[in-house]
């Protein structure tokens, strides 16, 4: 199924250099910088259990596609929040994926999907109904070997480097096993990366800055009972936070995370800060209020970040949970979230006249809103030592998104105000598909630039390997 020239070019010329930048990065290690893998896949490595809990329960890019055409998320096993029954014949599951995949077609999850039957499964007949249950079959059995645990695909994927991401108020069991395994500890069996952290985490605190998230007065409790401070009070919420990062710190982390609605920022005293601090306690903020508080939450990150020296993501921009009920019966994260407009000249200002010129302070943006990379994100990257631009994310994490992001930002921004590749993913076996895939379409890219003499093949080469690999390892002090 998987072409050797896939993704390149169909122009001749472009296409032979294309291959041959890519024959320089194709078996480079995956650093994996932001993700939602589960850290107990790696300190348990217990096998996973089958096929559709491998594939479909976890990726929402999938289920989100079926629900799309009518067909109830109960139906994909996926848990509702009321404990109402849901499908638990996993085989069924399958057959009713199988029965769908005509609506993946060129779409990005039918790209990683394949790769990882092929590359992973050793399957290269093309996925339908009839071949559904061998298929299964196949992945069942290879599953409940040694070679198939996470650890061991770990290795097999070449991964270096993999961050997780965590809430402030997650006692980070699985990463404290982590920390003092000799998996771990030891590196590789090679001993090339001996004492090399292999899986971090990040510190998402979206759970207790942002005021309409869901239990946010007892996520506060939560964070005051882990940290020992008053979390009752804004100074003492404040301390408890910045106690949190350095846990998270120890044990690996070097980026923080951050998921609001939009980019704003403000600067307010902490007179400010601690009224509307003690109003959102009580739940009485509006949602312009809510906003202040997020924004000014986002300065107070980037002031810590410039001392503990954390790497800031800002992933702005998403409109989370925009099916009602989709959400009151399954949760977060169902494939509910909708882009929407952002702006970042006038949001990321108070932020950036602080600490946009600190050497101290590096901020990742990302956006959901290409409309942005032109006009605004391309520009401040240009300028801002403190700001880097994150690859295409989510609805645009795709062979013509990522084109669209480096014809967008490139000649504003050059490439080493990016950072390289990062897959965000819940899915693991879509980990090196994600990563094959960035790799062929910045070749493609390159290729185009040293067809057209605007590149020499050298910087074209070097290039590629510092997209690939280097920028990511820089980026987020990995």
């Amino acid at each position: 199924m998987l072409h050797p020239d896939r993704f390149f070019s169909a122009e001749p010329s472009q296409r032979d250099i294309a291959r041959a930048l890519y024959a320089l990065v194709k078996d480079l290690p995956i650093v994996s910088p932001h993700g939602h893998t589960d850290p107990a896949w790696f300190a348990r490595n217990e096998a996973f259990p089958d096929a559709a809990s491998l594939f479909i329960k976890p990726d929402h890019y999938i289920f989100r596609m079926l629900y799309s055409q009518g067909i109830e998320m109960e139906r994909l096993g996926i848990a509702r929040r009321d404990g109402v029954p849901v499908e638990t014949d996993n085989r069924k599951i399958w057959k009713l994926f199988a029965d769908h995949w005509h609506l993946f077609r060129g779409t990005p999850s039918s790209i990683w999907f394949s790769h990882a039957l092929e590359t992973v499964f050793g399957v290269t007949e093309t996925f339908s109904s009839k071949n559904a249950d061998a298929i299964f079959d196949t992945i069942n059995s290879e599953l409940a070997t040694p070679e198939f645990r996470p650890r061991a695909l770990f290795e097999r994927f070449n991964i270096e480097v993999i961050a997780t991401t965590e809430s402030p108020i997650d006692a980070l069991n699985h990463h404290q096993a982590l920390a003092t395994d000799p998996w771990q500890t030891a590196g590789l069996k090679t001993g090339e990366r001996k004492g090399l952290p292999r899986v971090v985490t990040a510190y998402r605190p979206d759970p207790v800055v942002d005021p309409e998230f869901e239990g946010f007065a007892q996520n506060l409790f939560r964070l005051g009972e882990l940290t020992g401070e008053d979390t009752q009070h804004y100074h003492g919420y404040i301390r408890a936070l910045e106690t949190r990062r350095a846990f998270f710190k120890k044990l690996g982390a070097t980026s923080t995370d951050h998921g609001h609605p939009n980019a704003e920022t403000y600067d307010l005293t902490d007179i400010e800060a601690a009224a509307l601090y003690d109003r959102a306690l009580e739940g009485e903020l509006d949602d312009d209020e809510c906003d202040l508080f997020r924004g000014h939450m986002l300065v107070e990150m980037a002031r810590m970040s410039c001392e503990d020296g954390l790497v800031m993501q800002l992933h702005p921009g998403s409109y989370r949970n925009h099916n009602e009920k989709v959400f009151d019966s399954f949760g977060r994260d169902k494939g509910a979230d909708i882009p929407r407009r952002t702006d970042y000249v006038h949001s990321l200002k108070p932020l950036l006249n602080r600490f946009g010129n600190s050497k101290s302070f590096s901020m990742i943006v990302f956006t959901l809103d290409e409309t942005s990379y032109t006009r605004e994100l391309a520009p401040l990257a240009g300028h801002y030592p403190a700001l880097k631009l994150g690859p295409a994310w989510w609805f645009h994490d795709s062979i013509e998104g990522m084109l669209r992001f480096r014809h967008s930002t490139t000649e504003t921004a050059g490439f080493y105000n990016t950072v390289g590749f990062n897959d965000d993913t819940r899915a693991f076996l879509s980990i090196p598909a994600r990563h094959d895939l960035a790799r062929r379409i910045d070749c493609r890219y390159l290729a185009q630039l040293v067809a057209e003499r605007r590149l020499s093949d050298d910087d074209a080469a070097e290039v590629a390997v510092d997209l690939a690999y280097r920028l990511a390892k820089a980026a987020y002090k990995l």
